[in-house]
């Protein structure tokens, strides 16, 4: 091999290692901010499904999501606030209801009855579990995800996600891996998506 060739081969080399670097180093960083996966807008909600400002907020976000449809995707993550006795139960029965294809429908169940669970001091689990009969799901199946730890392990996930990317209460979106500011409401969620779709 030629002297010039070596040298060349050697070049090619460095680029490579200094591109492979680059892109390393600047790739999106979902944990610290998300984000969309693809190009259209993401919105991204941290809540705690015993806080009443979360309870609050769901029906301008399901509002939301009715007129967007697939436009923009929505996409629930748990922050359990240690101090709310029940929420990070709530957020794996969620889950729970989730490997029934019901997770939404569990989700609205527990806001509608927050007033009824939230704020107790003792295991709701029983309410949970009156919850997954009403929405038809498998009784046994639904208490043995409740002793799931993967479950668990999930949704403390999602709390050191948020945690990692800023969020230090209930609820909080992110709209395109931007940390929204201000009042949750249907109006000031709609302007800031509006934006990112223009």
């Amino acid at each position: 091999m030629s002297k010039n060739a070596r040298l060349s081969l050697v070049i090619i080399a460095v680029v490579a290692v200094v591109v492979a670097g680059f892109l390393l180093f600047t790739r999106n960083d979902t944990t610290a901010a998300p984000q969309s996966a693809g190009g259209g807008v993401t919105v991204v909600e941290y809540l705690d499904l015993e806080c009443p400002s979360c309870r609050a907020a769901h029906p301008g976000v399901e509002r939301l999501k009715t007129e967007y449809g697939e436009r923009v995707t929505f996409d629930v993550r748990h922050f359990p606030i240690p101090s709310h006795r029940n929420a990070e139960l709530a957020a794996v029965a969620v889950e729970a209801a989730g490997a029934g294809g019901k997770r939404d429908d569990m989700i609205r169940l527990m806001f509608d009855a927050q007033q009824e669970w939230g704020g107790q001091q003792t295991s709701q689990r029983a309410v949970f579990a009156g919850f997954a009969q009403q929405l038809g799901l498998d009784a046994a199946a639904f208490e043995k995800a409740l002793d799931d730890p993967a479950l668990r392990e999930r949704v403390l996930a999602q709390r050191a996600e948020g945690s990692k990317a800023g969020v230090t209460g209930t609820p909080t979106f992110f709209i395109n891996g931007t940390k929204f500011t201000g009042a949750p409401s249907y109006d000031a969620l709609k302007k800031a998506i509006e934006r990112e779709l223009s």
